[in-house]
């Protein structure tokens, strides 16, 4: 059954990847810690187009390589205005709405065990009450996941304690609200102990061969392709307007391994 609820966009922001997950910085150097988010990414957006939940996908991000890489995995890359996380969402959100999205769902990429059910189980009570707002707490309280009809029915607030926060201002605007606590909603990859509880390694043995592990030739093969050829945001974001990306994301989402095989 295809969980489809009115025009339903899913927003992803990008960090530029030579700034993200700034706190593995002990662990992993400036490079590792770039191709680690941009297996991320890849992998994300290839579970999102598996599901066939999402009319379109946005990824907005201040770094041209994230938006290459959206642009060649038929999302919309839309260049991020500031580099604030809520206004970037908040930036997504208007240009989703502004082209026909009736709903959104906002999911970061740095949840490497998210698996296409639990993003199924994001839409099922969306599904159910279509002004409800659904919400994924991460382990420290934040929100992982938070998908809600759109133009916006409250200003927008990630950070520390965001899924109480969003659960007040969701029911101040008048909307259901629904919590959805799944595990690999909850577990993202921010820390070292993040990191060696996701490599099933002592964080002191974590090395780049134990990184690479975890990454899918699907992302070797993009990542390669998008840094030999870049791509222009503003034509990029032309070309996926243009397109009708469908049959692309399925053979996309074929090819994809999630998780990725350790060799």
């Amino acid at each position: 059954m295809k969980l489809r609820p009115m025009s339903l966009w899913l927003i992803m922001p990008v960090k530029p990847f030579h700034e993200a997950k700034s706190r593995l910085n002990g662990v992993l150097s400036e490079d590792q810690r770039a191709k680690l988010s941009a297996h991320l990414l890849v992998r994300t957006l290839s579970i999102a187009a598996a599901t066939q939940l999402f009319e379109r996908t946005v990824v907005v991000s201040r770094d041209p390589a994230a938006l290459a890489i959206a642009a060649r995995c038929s999302a919309l890359p839309l260049e991020e205005q500031g580099c604030e996380l809520n206004a970037a969402f908040t930036q997504a959100c208007a240009f989703a709405a502004a082209s026909g999205a009736e709903a959104a769902l906002l999911l970061p990429s740095d949840l490497p065990r998210l698996q296409p059910e639990d993003l199924c189980s994001l839409v099922e009570p969306f599904h159910r009450h279509p002004s409800s707002v659904v919400i994924a707490p991460s382990c420290d309280g934040g929100t992982n996941a938070l998908l809600l009809p759109l133009p916006l029915p409250f200003p927008l607030a990630f950070g520390d304690g965001s899924s109480q926060e969003h659960r007040r201002r969701a029911r101040a605007a008048g909307c259901e609200v629904c919590f959805v606590d799944r595990p690999a909603l909850r577990f993202d990859l921010d820390t070292p102990t993040d990191l060696s509880e996701w490599l099933g390694v002592p964080p002191d043995q974590i090395r780049l061969s134990a990184v690479k592990s975890h990454f899918s030739s699907l992302w070797e093969h993009v990542w390669r392709n998008t840094l030999e050829s870049p791509v222009d945001p503003s034509v990029a974001s032309q070309q996926g307007a243009q397109t009708s990306p469908r049959s692309k994301e399925r053979g996309m989402a074929e090819d994809a391994t999630f998780p990725p095989r350790l060799s």
